[in-house]
């Protein structure tokens, strides 16, 4: 009885030793299939990113309202006034056309008399982060 209770723990630690020494662990081999569209889709992202991040510059909102007019309205200014810097951001609930991006009020201000002739809304604004 002793010799086959010795026999079948001698067994069973033959076999875990043998179980673990034949596992193997995680490959760091890893094929991900990815669509070319979600990469564009991330570098849209990060080009909006970095055209949101505000600081304690001054901007000029042109315009708030829904995506559709946000769109014209971006388009529309971007061929008024091609040397400013202008974007579509979403606020909840609505769409803003935001433009500028003035170190000092004083050329806010000035630039706002101008944009102000065709986009009688537009405010001075100084955005939060």
């Amino acid at each position: 009885m002793k010799n086959l209770r010795k026999k079948i723990v001698f067994s069973i630690f033959c076999s875990a030793v043998i179980g673990i020494v034949n596992m193997t662990a995680q490959e760091n081999n890893i094929n991900l299939a990815q669509d070319s569209k979600f990469e564009k889709l991330l570098n849209e992202k990060r080009k909006l990113y970095t055209l949101n991040v505000f600081d304690d510059t001054f901007k000029i909102q042109i315009f708030n309202g829904s995506t559709i007019e946000a769109r014209k309205i971006l388009t529309s200014f971007r061929r008024e006034f091609p040397t400013i810097e202008s974007t579509v951001i979403f606020n909840t609930p609505n769409y803003k056309v935001i433009a500028g991006n003035f170190k000092t009020r004083i050329a806010a201000e000035h630039e706002l008399i101008e944009i102000k002739k065709l986009y009688k809304n537009a405010i001075l604004i100084r955005p939060r982060t």
